[in-house]
């Protein structure tokens, strides 16, 4: 089914202590679509994936990955078979050579398609005798990549793909993921990149301070949320203003700046009501959401 959840959290938690890495989170990531995670650093993103992935215990809550409970021993181990992983260090053996590295992985999955290991071997220029330890950051991300995108999995989990990759190799990754999910392939992807996110994501996710503040499809935000900067001829009148879907509001003298995530109609009716000398409606990035929501909380 089309519309089927990957991936499935209720109530998921992770603690360390006295801190919620990771806090209620109620997360759903349909299937056939490209899903951007996004959040400060420290928000919870990648304790979330390893939660998802079976590498780190939940302290509360559940979900499932593919259908699989992630509480499940037996059950991940079916699941990392289906599902191909960039973790954000990009953990590789650094004794062993790029072509050692690619052998190793080979062995391990009879989903790897070997025609699409040599055309990133060309695309990416990795030398293919030189040791991990003795790449760059950015090859070691490109190697990283290759040993994901090699395999067939079901679902495609990475965490900060594109550290360390030049434009180019950030062009190349994008344009990979957008083919990826093309071929049937779900992309879960975290990112401190939102230019990159806003042109390839199909689903939006926004984790502050472990807990899911932002849930919703790309285009859905860019149609609902507004930004809407008014003047009055008399000291700007905040309090008329605070309405449902108003997600922040700046005055200064008789100005006023509101950042709306719906209602946008009713607000301009309300300042033209209200005698506002000017208004003024424009269309807001996924960039400035990211940035006033986080604020906000």
């Amino acid at each position: 089914m089309t519309n089927e959840a990957v991936i499935l959290t209720q109530g998921l938690t992770k603690s360390y202590g006295n801190r919620e890495a990771v806090r209620a989170l109620n997360l759903s990531v349909g299937r056939n679509r490209i899903t951007a995670f996004l959040g400060r650093n420290g928000a919870g993103k990648s304790t979330t994936i390893k939660v998802l992935l079976g590498m780190v215990r939940a302290t509360a809550g559940g979900g499932t990955v593919l259908g699989k409970q992630i509480t499940d021993k037996k059950a991940n181990l079916d699941t990392r078979r289906r599902v191909a992983y960039v973790a954000e260090d990009k953990p590789l053996y650094g004794y062993m050579t790029v072509e050692q590295t690619i052998s190793f992985a080979r062995s391990f999955y009879s989903d790897w398609r070997t025609n699409v290991e040599r055309q990133l071997l060309r695309d990416y220029e990795l030398p293919t005798r030189q040791k991990i330890k003795q790449l760059s950051k950015g090859m070691r991300t490109k190697l990283a990549l290759l040993l994901a995108f090699a395999r067939r999995p079901e679902l495609l989990i990475l965490d900060e793909p594109s550290d360390g990759l030049d434009p180019v190799g950030i062009e190349n990754l994008l344009q990979t993921l957008v083919a990826q999910s093309a071929d049937g392939v779900t992309v879960f992807f975290s990112s401190h990149q939102i230019a990159e996110v806003e042109r390839v994501a199909d689903h939006v996710c926004i984790l502050e301070k472990g807990g899911l503040v932002v849930d919703a499809p790309l285009d859905e935000l860019r149609q609902s949320y507004r930004r809407i900067d008014l003047v009055f001829p008399f000291p700007a009148p905040e309090r008329e203003f605070r309405i449902s879907g108003v997600e922040r509001i700046r005055t200064s003298g008789h100005q006023m700046s509101v950042l709306a995530s719906r209602n946008a109609e009713a607000l301009v009716e309300r300042a033209h009501c209200l005698n506002a000398v000017s208004v003024e409606v424009a269309p807001v990035g996924l960039r400035e959401i990211f940035l006033e929501t986080v604020k906000e909380n």
